[in-house]
C-alpha cells in the first residue's frame, strides 16, 4: 500500500491563513512529504486526495474514491509518529538535557523537543514534515490585546488572559533548558514557543502512553467535523436526575461520578474515527461515515464550544451544535440546587439546558416549599404555569440585560465581518455605508494595532503577511461575539414564545 502521489492530487490553491508560503515552493514541499510518508510506510490503500476545500477548512483530505463506513482510510507507523520518546531516543544530547528537567510538563517537553528539532533543519529525520506545519497559529494565546478586547465578552477575555499568561508562564519554565540545548535566539524567543506550543495543541493526537499525545504525519491533514451524536449534555443530566429522586443529599456526589465516567467515556473514544492500534503498531483513521469521491473526509476529535476551538485550535464554527453561553446567575441560584455549574447554560440552539431550567424552577419556588417540590424540578418538570412563565420571563430579561450591556449589537457585527473581508489595505482609505460609530471606531483601531506592528518589524510599509495575521485574528474574535450573541437573541426569542404558549393555557399546578 502506498500513499496517493503528488501527482495524482487534486489541490486547488485558495486564500488560507496565516502565513502562506511561495505557491511553487509548497507544492514542492508537499510532494516531499507525500514521498516521504511512502518510503516511512504511511499508507491509505488508495483511498485519500489531499485537496484545498475552500471555507470548510483548507488543505485537507478528499475521498479518492467512494468509502463505507467503517472503512480504514489511512495508517500511520508508530515509527513515523513525533513523540517525546522517538525524539529522545534519536539524540543523545536532548535526552540527557531533557532527563535533568523533571519537573517540565510532558507538554512542555514535548514543545522544546519539537524546537529542537526544527533547529536541526534539513538534518532532521522529519524535516518533510516539519516544512509543511503552518507558519503561525490563531489560538487564543496569541491574540494581542485588541483581538482579546474585541471579544466584548468577559467570560471570554478572561480565557484569553488565563491563555496568555499560561504560555507565558511555561514558556519561561523551559528557559533554562532551551539555553542547555544551546537553541538558536530566534527559537527561544515567545513567538517562537506559541508556535510550538500551538503546534502541540492543535494538531496532537491522544495516545496511550504519553499524555503529551504524538504529531501524526499526513494523519493531522484532516480537518475537524463536530460530532453531532453527543452534542448536549441533556443525557447525561437525565441520568443525573433519576438519581436526584432517589437521594437529594448525595445527587452533588453522584453528579460527579456520572460526569467522571462520561470524561473517561469521552476522553477513550476522544478519536472514535482515529486510535493507535497495538496489534499493527500504527496509528489507524477509519471513515466515520460513508463518502463519495471528492468529498472531504474529516475527523471528530471531540466535542468542543466555539471558544474552547478557539482557545486549543485556532479557528471556530459558524453552525457548532456543541456550542453553548453561559450567564452570570445569582449565588442563590446555585445554592439553591445540586446542579454543577457547567450545566447551566443555554444551548446553540437557544434553549436553556435542562439543569438551567430545573435550577431556575427550584429557585423561583418559595424556599419552604422547594423540598417537596425538589424531585419535581429534577425530573424536568413544569411545577406550575406561573412558575414556568416566571423562569422564562428571567432568562429573556437576563439575556436581554446582556445583550444590551456589549458595545456593539448583533447585527452591527454582522455588517462588521462583511467589512473586515474587505480590507485588503490597512492605508486605503474606509468607505462603508451603515456602520456604525463604534464599529468604526474598532475599525480604525485596527488599522493604528497593525501599523504599529509594523513598525515593531522594523518594516516601512506593513506587510501583507502582518496585516492577513491581524485580520483573521479580529476576524475570529468578531465572529466569536456575533455566535454569542446569536445564541442569546435566539434564546430571548424562544423564551417569548414560550410565555405565549403559557399564558394561553388555563393555570394549573402540577402535584
Amino acid at each position: 500500500m502506498s500513499f496517493v502521489s503528488f501527482n495524482d492530487m487534486k489541490y486547488n490553491h485558495g486564500g488560507m491563513t496565516g502565513i502562506r508560503l511561495d505557491m511553487e515552493e509548497e507544492e514542492g514541499n508537499l510532494e516531499s512529504l507525500l514521498k516521504w510518508a511512502a518510503v516511512f510506510g504511511i499508507s491509505d490503500s488508495k483511498s485519500l486526495v489531499v485537496s484545498y476545500f475552500h471555507g470548510a477548512g483548507g488543505r485537507g483530505l478528499g475521498a479518492a474514491r467512494d468509502l463505507e463506513k467503517g472503512e480504514l482510510v489511512l495508517k500511520v507507523p508508530k515509527s513515523a509518529l513525533i513523540t517525546r520518546e522517538t525524539l529522545l531516543l534519536k539524540d543523545d544530547h536532548l535526552s540527557l538535557a531533557v532527563n535533568a528537567h523533571t519537573s517540565l510538563s510532558p507538554i512542555q517537553t514535548l514543545c522544546v523537543c519539537l524546537l529542537y528539532e526544527m533547529g536541526k533543519g534539513k538534518t532532521s529525520w522529519w524535516y518533510p514534515y516539519l516544512i509543511n506545519l503552518p507558519r503561525s497559529y490563531d489560538i487564543i494565546a496569541t491574540f494581542g490585546e485588541f483581538e482579546k478586547q474585541a471579544l466584548q465578552v468577559e467570560d471570554a477575555i478572561w480565557a484569553a488572559d488565563k491563555a496568555i499568561s499560561k504560555a507565558e508562564f511555561e514558556w519561561k519554565e523551559t528557559n533554562t533548558l532551551m539555553e542547555q540545548l544551546k537553541l538558536k535566539p530566534q527559537l527561544r524567543t515567545f513567538r517562537a514557543w506559541l508556535w510550538a506550543s500551538a503546534t502541540v495543541s492543535s494538531r496532537t493526537l491522544h495516545i496511550p502512553w504519553d499524555g503529551a499525545g504524538c504529531l501524526c504525519p499526513v494523519g493531522d491533514l484532516f480537518n475537524y467535523s463536530a460530532p453531532v451524536e453527543d452534542s448536549d449534555s441533556d443525557n447525561v443530566e437525565l441520568r443525573t436526575h433519576e438519581l436526584a429522586l432517589q437521594d437529594m443529599t448525595t445527587v452533588k456526589e453522584e453528579t460527579s461520578c456520572i460526569l467522571d465516567n462520561e470524561q473517561l467515556d469521552s476522553d477513550s473514544g476522544r478519536l472514535t474515527d482515529g486510535r493507535f492500534e497495538n496489534n499493527v503498531g500504527a496509528y489507524c483513521f477509519y471513515a466515520k461515515k460513508s463518502y463519495r469521491k471528492g468529498e472531504q473526509v474529516l475527523l471528530s476529535y471531540g466535542t468542543y464550544t466555539n471558544l474552547e476551538l478557539l482557545e486549543h485550535y485556532g479557528f471556530l464554527l459558524n453552525e457548532n451544535p456543541n456550542d453553548k453561553a453561559y450567564v452570570p446567575l445569582e449565588p442563590e441560584i446555585y445554592s439553591s440546587c445540586s446542579w454543577p455549574k457547567e450545566f447551566l447554560y443555554i444551548h446553540q440552539s437557544g434553549k436553556p439546558s435542562f439543569a438551567l431550567l430545573s435550577a431556575l424552577r427550584l429557585w423561583a419556588t418559595p424556599a419552604n416549599r422547594r423540598r417537596s417540590v425538589g424531585h419535581l424540578a429534577y425530573s424536568g418538570l413544569q411545577l406550575s404555569i406561573e412558575n414556568e412563565i416566571f423562569v422564562m420571563r428571567w432568562i429573556s430579561n437576563k439575556c436581554n440585560s446582556i445583550v444590551k450591556n456589549l458595545p456593539t449589537t448583533f447585527e452591527e457585527d454582522s455588517l462588521l465581518l462583511s467589512v473586515i473581508d474587505k480590507i485588503q489595505n490597512v492605508n486605503a482609505p474606509l468607505e462603508f455605508a451603515n456602520i456604525s460609530s463604534v464599529s468604526t471606531d474598532e475599525i480604525c483601531t485596527y488599522r493604528a494595532e497593525v501599523l504599529k506592528k509594523g513598525a515593531t518589524d522594523s518594516e516601512t510599509v506593513v506587510s501583507r503577511k502582518t496585516m492577513q495575521r491581524s485580520r483573521e485574528r479580529w476576524r475570529l474574535a468578531v465572529q466569536w461575539r456575533l455566535s454569542y450573541k446569536k445564541i442569546l437573541v435566539d434564546c430571548i426569542s424562544f423564551c417569548d414564545e414560550m410565555i405565549d404558549v403559557l399564558r394561553s393555557q388555563p393555570s394549573h399546578t402540577q402535584s
